[in-house]
């Protein structure tokens, strides 16, 4: 197998994702406004809303992998699956920090049992009783198809989350209930921009994280 790092597309993509990370930290810092009221708790929501995006596609695509590993069962799929999984609940843990950061100024404590936060949270300890299950499950191929039918349970949940906000009446939540097609320009245009930034960045890891499951497993796949 091809040293990952050997690879000039892998070593470029590499480059070019830690370049545009760092314009999109400088651009959140000094060209994002202040908005009233919030200021610089604000500047989280651009760091916040991607993570969580990142994690609902991380999971979907551990749904997808894991269709495709019970009906094909090729191994391929479940390695793809892990690797998803691991990376979209990093992302996860990452939104439940992000948000009380922000909650603390904003609603004067960093958590309140609000629909959309206690969903993710559920979310959140789904996975880690997938990993559980990864870990502890016994036969390894009955571990490797249960790991496969949870996730694709799990991902019932995330257009909950999405949705939690029409689901429910707004006296019980706390969330912003403001469409992004609303926002100014000078606030749409950086969010969409790390957005970009963060989709580019997911694509990075997961291919260096099945490349290293592949490797831990004796597979001869290049990525």
């Amino acid at each position: 197998m091809t040293n990952y790092f050997q690879k000039k597309n892998n070593q470029w993509s590499i480059l070019v994702i830690i370049i545009l990370s760092i314009i999109n930290i400088l651009n959140i810092v000094y060209n994002t406004p202040m908005v009233p009221d919030q200021h610089w708790a604000q500047k989280i929501f651009y760091v916040h809303v991607p993570s969580a995006w990142i994690g609902f596609l991380s999971y979907f695509i551990v749904m997808i992998s894991g269709f495709m590993y019970l009906t094909s069962r090729d191994n391929k799929w479940d390695n793809i699956g892990l690797a998803a999984s691991e990376i979209g609940t990093f992302f996860m843990a990452l939104v439940l920090i992000t948000g009380p950061i922000w909650a603390t100024p904003i609603w004067g404590q960093p958590w309140v049992w609000e629909p959309r936060l206690v969903t993710t949270l559920i979310l959140f300890l789904i996975y880690i009783g997938y990993f559980m299950i990864r870990a502890y499950g016994g036969y390894i191929e009955r571990m490797k198809r249960n790991a496969a039918a949870l996730g694709i349970v799990a991902f019932i949940n995330v257009p909950i989350i999405f949705l939690s906000v029409q689901f429910w009446s707004p006296e019980i939540q706390s969330h912003p209930q403001v469409e992004m097609a609303e926002q100014p320009s000078e606030i749409l245009s950086p969010f969409i921009f790390s957005l970009i930034v963060f989709t580019m960045l997911y694509t990075v890891m997961i291919r260096y994280r099945v490349y290293v499951i592949n490797l831990n497993n004796g597979m001869n796949e290049d990525v």
